[in-house]
């Protein structure tokens, strides 16, 4: 039977037929995912300054976009193309080095997809546009679906199980979505379903979100995840390609339109598919402010943090360097070098310093008599004599003067460095007079 010729009853009987394992083993290796990794971030300040939202790094050795490939990989997903844009050189760098284990002999294969201005003289111009600049590439690969993902979330989840939930319940598209409080949710694109999980509305980043039915403290948001089937997916870009009214992203033209016309777009709740601790809640975090950012990886330093990144049975896979082991030396009374709650990656060597509640990335290096508290350091930044560190992000090779104080009155930091609402200071190696020569 055609699929316009179906009626909601009989695809909602196809709903409740699950596919056995086999067969989401033979939908995984029928999918190609596309990553949309060219975005700036500006919310980041200067963190991306040198660099696209995607690589800045996290968790003490990984970069976000390592989440939603990992993500991939494990999933048996493992067709995968990223659309990169935004000073992408880095981010390029990075997949180069550490994914290019997947063996293109068993049609596994990572590739790079910049804004080449293939189809027409302009660079991406939106999320639907960049996927629709790549139409060429993407036939070649003779998908049946394809997934769409965000490069710049923190999360883990089986998308096999997402695009298994696609094809069971005959969706046109279906949009992974979690559910946020009420008061951030005009950050996101929020969507009204029914008891179906059929979205009925969809608005991209409205002033007044709409509350979930019976829980007016919490919206149903969109994870910048989707599922098409390809042949679909196509039609709908080209179309939206020749819409001189559109701006060509998937959240606020795409599926507005779809749902507009009655084709059947389906919620899939993070919940169903999420790869999380026995009992706990789903993890899904956008990492698009610095606040955000200082938050997501202080929760890492916790007895028991909400994303486990220690699961075996899920990895996040990234470019492992060639480092010796983390150091702790001088066990004098007042130069004692340790670190307490927490994590220390290789190559850092703590001098007669003391670490309390901080993510120290790899190859840091912090000096006799130093104070580091509530901090994120990334790799190779420098800590001198006697500096105090509350509450501060510190850009990649950073060299921090002897006795430099930070975090602990805002007002003294904002004539040097960036404070933000929630008091967390942003220290890179510009705002000190230094100049770096290394890709960030």
């Amino acid at each position: 039977m055609n699929q316009a010729t179906q009626t909601d009853d009989e695809r909602e009987q196809r709903g409740r037929i699950m596919p056995g394992s086999q067969f989401v083993t033979h939908l995984n290796r029928a999918t190609l995912a596309i990553i949309l990794a060219g975005g700036r971030g500006t919310r980041l300040g200067r963190l991306t300054d040198w660099r696209a939202k995607p690589a800045v790094p996290f968790g003490g050795k990984f970069r976000i976009i390592d989440f939603p490939l990992s993500n991939c990989v494990n999933s048996g997903i493992r067709r995968i193309g990223i659309c990169t844009q935004y000073k992408a050189q880095s981010l390029i760098r990075h997949v180069l080095q550490g994914w290019s284990f997947l063996d293109g002999r068993f049609g596994e294969f990572i590739e790079l997809l910049p804004a080449q201005q293939r189809v027409t003289a302009e660079w991406y111009k939106g999320t639907a546009d960049a996927v629709h600049q790549n139409l060429d590439i993407l036939r070649r690969h003779d998908a049946q679906f394809v997934l769409i993902l965000a490069g710049d979330h923190v999360y883990k989840m089986d998308y096999g199980k997402l695009v298994a939930d696609h094809v069971a319940k005959d969706a046109d598209m279906t949009v992974g979505c979690v559910e946020v409080p009420l008061a951030e949710a005009s950050s996101f694109g929020v969507m009204t379903v029914d008891d179906a999980l059929r979205v009925r509305a969809f608005h991209e980043k409205p002033k007044q979100p709409v509350a979930e039915p019976g829980r007016p403290d919490s919206a149903l948001a969109s994870m910048g995840i989707y599922v098409f089937n390809a042949r679909f997916l196509y039609e709908q870009l080209m179309r939206d390609a020749d819409d001189p009214r559109s701006s060509h992203d998937f959240g606020k033209d795409i599926i507005p339109h779809l749902i507009q016309r009655g084709y059947r777009v389906v919620a899939h709740r993070l919940g169903d598919s999420c790869i999380m601790r026995g009992g706990g809640e789903p993890y899904w975090r956008d990492v698009g402010t610095i606040d955000a950012y200082w938050e997501a990886n202080m929760e890492l330093t916790k007895v028991v943090p909400d994303l486990d990144i220690y699961d075996q049975g899920w990895p996040i896979w990234t470019h492992q360097e060639q480092l010796p082991p983390a150091k702790f030396v001088f066990d004098d009374d007042g130069r004692r070098g340790q670190a307490i709650d927490s994590m220390v990656s290789g190559g850092c060597i703590i001098s007669g310093a003391t670490v309390r509640r901080s993510l120290l990335f790899s190859s840091v290096r912090v000096h006799s008599y130093a104070n580091v508290e509530d901090s994120v350091i990334m790799p190779g930044a420098d800590i001198g004599r006697n500096v105090v560190l509350k509450r501060v992000v510190v850009e990649k090779y950073c060299r921090l003067p002897a006795g430099l104080v930070a975090g602990v009155d805002p007002d003294e930091d904002r004539k040097h460095f960036d404070v933000t609402e929630r008091g967390v200071t942003l220290i890179v190696p510009e705002m000190l007079g230094q100049q770096v020569h290394y890709l960030r």
